[in-house]
């Protein structure tokens, strides 16, 4: 069976071992981002209870609470609960929480681009691998002299047709997987800003005893 894949394969040309790698590092990217990807979600329910801490003037177990979250949203909300805590105001936090929500969201889009690339350029090389193997078929025609038959078209179109289909194999995944994890890395950097918003508001009203407890 394994002899019979590679004799297809060879039968493709070298595009469809071209494609073949292409499909071992979309596969591999695929199952890295979805595990790095996995939990920029969670921690609704710890942020929920730091708030909490943070309204009732606890900021010191609001600080813990969030320390233990897995998220982006997680980790700004630490450092910002941590910077309020210690008096750090105004303009230099929000941008430094905005370096910060940037190292984040470039953290989960690295490799996505390279899987947007192997989406797009996949049906091209299938493409280009149909092309060649037409121009095959019609030297091979040319060579027997009009004689047309099945045998010496067939090599040409089979490669053509395996090609095509290869790229088609190889992209719809890709595509689809960028896709999915693109939405899911933009609604964890909704809640890094989320997040953040609702701290600084919670800040902004808290009663100046809690403010300097």
């Amino acid at each position: 069976m394994l002899a019979a894949l590679i004799d297809t394969l060879k039968t493709g040309g070298p595009i469809v071992f071209v494609l073949l790698a292409l499909s071992v590092v979309s596969l591999t990217l695929i199952l890295v981002k979805i595990v790095q990807l996995w939990p920029v979600l969670s921690g609704a329910r710890l942020r929920g209870a730091a708030f909490e801490h943070w309204k009732n003037g606890d900021q010191t177990e609001a600080v813990q609470t969030i320390a233990a979250g897995r998220s982006p949203a997680d980790r700004v909300l630490t450092y910002a609960m941590q910077s309020l805590q210690v008096g750090f105001r105004g303009a230099a936090l929000d941008a430094e929480l905005t370096r910060l929500g940037n190292h984040e969201m470039a953290a989960m889009y690295r490799y996505l681009r390279v899987l947007e690339l192997i989406a797009m350029v996949s049906p091209l090389l299938g493409l280009l691998g149909t092309v060649l193997g037409m121009i095959q078929s019609f030297q091979e025609l040319e060579l027997a002299q009009g004689a047309a038959n099945a045998s010496v078209l067939a090599g040409g179109i089979w490669q053509a047709l395996l090609t095509t289909a290869a790229g088609l194999l190889v992209a719809i995944p890709a595509a689809i997987a960028a896709t999915l994890l693109g939405a899911r890395i933009d609604m964890a950097v909704h809640l890094i800003e989320s997040a953040v918003g609702e701290l600084m508001l919670i800040d902004a009203r808290k009663t100046p005893k809690s403010a300097t407890g």
